[in-house]
């Protein structure tokens, strides 16, 4: 890692956590960024959705709120990104403090709620970046809003032609009553008028739920999903549950619980997930990942990619590169040719 980087993740790390993700946003804008310019291993190529990708490992949406540096974030070596969550009108979000670091558990816990810029200012800037890479888009619903199923739609429906995928997230924890979305009969009226909205312009549609489902709520969302051929699922977002392991004078803060932490529990329910999707359309696995062994349990457990984002609090951006590496040493390890070959090994 250069000395640069170390310089500033010093500072960085003795920030408040989200004045610290402000300047590294701001620095990325310009350009101080490193890229990670080894070519990736043909054992990581993935195909999903008609598009080869270089590798499966994606950024997860909550970096980049507000779609300033998704080409910035390809750079350093991701085979996807993803932005947002994008909603219709620009918000504030919860008070500050909001963001909170776990360092005895490399756990992060977020209050955010759905802050950022609005739909127009995403908008903007994707229309302006040149198509390159594969950049997804979260949307989601104002808190205010009075027709939450309409603000995905409107988010959907002018973001589409700008992306290469599109996620409802309807598991955020930090929006009250967002997760009753995730029901059977609002989910699927909810998806359903966002696949009559993007018809005209169709991308993947994906959905993304709670690592805190139960089996009866997987039950329902997977038929759903499965009855309106929606493209794929994330498995999950963060978790309201505290493990009694937690150690940090934090672990009480009110919001979602992401890292380190989430790894197990979201693995085991990516798994349940998978055996009730028998295959029909990919699934992308993210919490806690944190090293290459993370990311193949997550693709041995069902998963065709994987997202991160909590992990490059602790680990920096050369995180990205050594996932890489480690992955396509265990699928060389375990005689796969490729990540597709791996995919779901552990439901066999």
């Amino acid at each position: 890692m250069a000395v640069w980087y170390r310089a500033a993740d010093f500072l960085l790390s003795r920030l408040d956590a989200e004045t610290a993700h402000g300047l590294t946003i701001r620095a990325l804008k310009n350009g101080l960024a490193p890229r990670d310019r080894a070519p990736d291993p043909s054992s990581l190529a993935m195909t999903v959705w008609g598009r080869t990708l270089p590798n499966p490992i994606g950024l997860a949406a909550g970096f980049d709120k507000n779609a300033e540096v998704p080409d910035a974030m390809l750079g350093l070596g991701f085979g996807l990104v993803e932005i947002g969550s994008v909603t219709p009108k620009p918000q504030e979000g919860n008070p500050r403090p909001r963001l909170f670091r776990l360092g005895e558990d490399r756990g992060v816990i977020n209050r955010m709620g759905f802050n950022g810029e609005g739909l127009e200012a995403a908008r903007a800037r994707l229309s302006a970046r040149p198509r390159q890479g594969f950049v997804g888009v979260n949307v989601g619903a104002n808190k205010d809003s009075t027709n939450r199923k309409a603000d995905y739609v409107a988010c959907a429906a002018a973001l589409a032609p700008h992306a290469d995928y599109l996620v409802c997230n309807v598991s955020s924890p930090n929006t009250p009553g967002l997760r009753s979305l995730q029901g059977r009969l609002q989910l699927a009226d909810l998806l359903k008028q966002v696949q009559d909205a993007i018809a005209a312009k169709k991308v993947p549609l994906l959905v993304k739920i709670a690592p805190d489902a139960t089996d009866a709520d997987l039950d329902d969302i997977v038929a759903v999903c499965r009855d309106l051929r929606i493209d794929g699922i994330i498995v999950g977002n963060t978790t309201l549950e505290r493990p009694s392991s937690l150690q940090s004078a934090r672990r009480s803060e009110t919001g979602g619980l992401s890292g380190a932490p989430l790894m197990a529990l979201s693995t085991e329910v990516l798994g349940k997930a998978a055996r009730r999707v028998e295959r029909q359309f990919p699934l992308v696995g993210t919490g806690g990942i944190g090293s290459g062994a993370d990311a193949y349990a997550k693709i041995r457990a069902g998963a065709s990619l994987v997202q991160l984002y909590s992990m490059l609090v602790y680990e920096g951006p050369s995180l990205v590169r050594r996932i890489k590496d480690e992955l396509a040493a265990l699928l060389a390890r375990d005689r796969f040719a490729s990540v597709a070959d791996a995919v779901g090994a552990d439901l066999r």
